[in-house]
C-alpha cells in the first residue's frame, strides 16, 4: 500500500471551487500529495461575486482539527481565511503545539485590489497570535503595505518591509508583487529567508480575468513541496512557476471572474 504524503488546509469553503479550501485541495492533488481540510467558514458565490457567507462554530473547528490530529500524519499545512478573532484564537490554540509540521500562513487580510477583509480586532489577533508560529507568510502587495506601514514604491522599500515583517515573528517572508495594473510587464515577488538570504522571483504578467485562487494556489503549492522534502527556497520557486502556468493556460469556467487552471502540468511552457 502506498503511503502518501499528507497535508492540510485550514480555510474557508468557496462554493464555486475557484478559491479557498477548494483551490488548496486541487493544488494538493496536482502536486501529488493527499490533502485534508478544516473549514472555518463557507461562502455562497460564483464567478460574478460572493453573495452570502457563514462562519463555522468554533467548537466545530476545534473538532475538525482534533480529528485530524488523532488519526493522520500531516507534514505541512496552511491557513487561509480566518474570519474573526475567536476563530483565529481557536486555531492558534489548536496548532500551537506544532502537530502538523511546516506552517504556511496566507494572511487573508486585504484583497488583491486593496479592499479590507478583516476587522481591526481580528487583524491584530492574527498578527499577535499566529504570525509568531508561522514558518512562512505570503502577504500580497496591499497586505504587505498595511503590515509594514510602508508604501512599497520601490525595491528598497519592499526589502525594508520584509525585514519589518520578520520582526512580527514569522521565520520566512514572501511579499507578492503588485498585479492589479494592466500596464505591469512582470509580477515580481521578494523572499526573505530565515538565514538572512533573499531573492527576487518573477514571471510575466498575464492579462486575464481568470485569477481567482492565485494566492491560495501559491501557498498550498508551497505546503505540498515542503511536505515532499523540498527546501523553503525551492518550494517557493516551484510554487511560483506552477501558479504562473495555471494563470497562463486559462480554462473556460464561469461567465466573469474565473478560476485558474489546476490541471496544468510542470512541462507546459
Amino acid at each position: 500500500m502506498n503511503e502518501f504524503t499528507q497535508v492540510l488546509t485550514i480555510a474557508g469553503s468557496d462554493s464555486d471551487g475557484s478559491a479557498g479550501a477548494q483551490a488548496d485541495l486541487k493544488t494538493f492533488m496536482a502536486r501529488g500529495v493527499y490533502g485534508m481540510s478544516v473549514f472555518t467558514a463557507a461562502v455562497a458565490g460564483n464567478s460574478y461575486g460572493i453573495h452570502d457567507s457563514v462562519n463555522m462554530p468554533v467548537s466545530f473547528i476545534e473538532n475538525q482539527i482534533k480529528d485530524i490530529k488523532d488519526d493522520f500524519k500531516v507534514s505541512a499545512f496552511k491557513t487561509g481565511m480566518l474570519s474573526d478573532s475567536e476563530i483565529i484564537h481557536t486555531v492558534t490554540e489548536a496548532i500551537k503545539d506544532k502537530p502538523f509540521g511546516y506552517f504556511i500562513l496566507d494572511p487573508v487580510i486585504i484583497t488583491k485590489h486593496g479592499a479590507m477583509l478583516l476587522e481591526t480586532e481580528a487583524y491584530q489577533t492574527l498578527i499577535d497570535e499566529l504570525f509568531p508560529l508561522a514558518d512562512l507568510i505570503t502577504p500580497n502587495f496591499y497586505e504587505a503595505k498595511k503590515l509594514s506601514g510602508l508604501e512599497l514604491e520601490n525595491k528598497e522599500e519592499i526589502i525594508k518591509a520584509a525585514h519589518k515583517l520578520r520582526k512580527l515573528g514569522p521565520k520566512n517572508i514572501m511579499i507578492k508583487g503588485e498585479h492589479s495594473d494592466d500596464s505591469i510587464d512582470e509580477v515580481e515577488d521578494y523572499v526573505l529567508l530565515e538565514d538572512g538570504q533573499s531573492f527576487w522571483i518573477s514571471e510575466p504578467f498575464v492579462k486575464t480575468e481568470h485569477i481567482n485562487g492565485t494566492g491560495d494556489t501559491l501557498s498550498s503549492c508551497i505546503v505540498a513541496e515542503l511536505a515532499k522534502g523540498q527546501s523553503m527556497e525551492d518550494a517557493i520557486k516551484t510554487a511560483k512557476t506552477f501558479t504562473y502556468n495555471a494563470i497562463k493556460h486559462e480554462i473556460a469556467v464561469g461567465h466573469k471572474y474565473g478560476p485558474i487552471n489546476h490541471f496544468v502540468k510542470d512541462d507546459i511552457q
